[in-house]
């Protein structure tokens, strides 16, 4: 095992390349407190970052969708991302990846993490951002306009991989969890932040945010999995958010023994003024707990689960046996 010491003076980025030219072995590399301003691209197997705390240790860029290119195209969503996580078997802990771009009007979506790849860990991270913070690749097999997947992966394979997500702090406001991996969020405070709201109907709350928009696959048997989370919300008022809308017709959104604020809305999740997606998405919960998880009045398409249902979501199933640090 070799180890990298950096600190905020040190490039991550050049500690990376310096390691191109050797064999993928194991990797630690390990980060003092204060911040990295850059834009990072993962591409190398078998790293473990380490960073000194989560709150203190930061990996910061303020790359936006909206941001006019050169050729006066705009650098939209997948081009907007802190940190590029392209591999697999990597292993993140005790950091935090921010995008700082603000406000969610003015820079549209913003990605802190954008992380494709299987066997990812993260453990005592935080995730900060408002609009897109995190995405869970990999991208949908086509976009809904043209140009809408330019970046780096848009013409990759689709490969499902599967991430651990373990008392991690997740924010923003619109859409803030999102994309076709199998995800499991356990321990995690999630956090839903305001910033402007949206229509709404008449004599209800406005809409302050969505914090989940998966896009899983047809047949995948797993999308997103929130297991013993923290749901709040800064700045919202009672039953103005929502849990998920589907980005893709077959999302899979699962919530499992969570604790959530009066921000949560009464249907829990939104169709996306989509009606056709009732009959594919699958939208469950299990032993909500808060005033926010209260179950009445959820949406018809939503399920609650039986206590053999629930089983169907155990951590060992949902990522496999054979996924590291299960016991963590």
């Amino acid at each position: 095992m070799q180890d990298i010491f950096l600190t905020p003076q040190d490039s991550i980025a050049a500690a990376l390349d310096s390691l191109s030219s050797q064999p993928d072995g194991p990797v630690r590399i390990h980060l003092a407190s204060g911040t990295y301003h850059e834009k990072l691209v993962i591409q190398r197997p078998h790293l473990h970052f380490i960073g000194e705390s989560a709150k203190d240790t930061v990996i910061a860029y303020d790359d936006y969708a909206k941001f006019l290119m050169p050729n006066g195209s705009k650098r939209g969503t997948f081009r907007s991302y802190t940190v590029l996580l392209d591999t697999h078997d990597v292993t993140m802990e005790n950091l935090t990846i921010a995008n700082l771009a603000a406000p969610r009007k003015k820079a549209g979506q913003a990605v802190a993490l954008y992380a494709d790849g299987d066997r990812l860990v993260f453990k005592n991270c935080r995730f900060t951002g408002n609009q897109d913070t995190l995405f869970t690749g990999p991208l949908p097999p086509a976009p809904k306009e043209p140009g809408g997947f330019t970046g780096p992966k848009e013409f990759a394979p689709r490969i499902n991989g599967r991430q651990l997500y373990d008392n991690c702090y997740i924010c923003g406001n619109v859409d803030f969890i999102f994309g076709s991996a199998t995800a499991y969020f356990r321990s995690c405070h999630i956090e839903a932040v305001a910033e402007g709201t949206f229509g709404s109907k008449e004599g209800e709350p406005p809409v302050c945010g969505y914090i989940t928009a998966a896009s899983t696959p047809e047949g995948q048997a797993y999308g997103y999995v929130f297991d013993r989370c923290n749901i709040t919300g800064s700045g919202c008022p009672a039953g103005s958010v929502y849990l998920g809308r589907p980005w893709r017709n077959y999302a899979k959104t699962v919530f499992l023994n969570c604790t959530m604020d009066p921000c949560i809305h009464p249907a829990g999740f939104h169709d996306w003024k989509k009606p056709e997606a009732h009959d594919t998405v699958y939208y469950a919960e299990y032993n909500s707990l808060g005033e926010g998880g209260v179950c009445r009045n959820r949406a018809p398409f939503t399920h609650i689960l039986t206590d053999r249902e629930a089983e169907y979501y155990a951590i060992d199933k949902v990522l496999g046996e054979d996924f590291p640090l299960l016991s963590c």
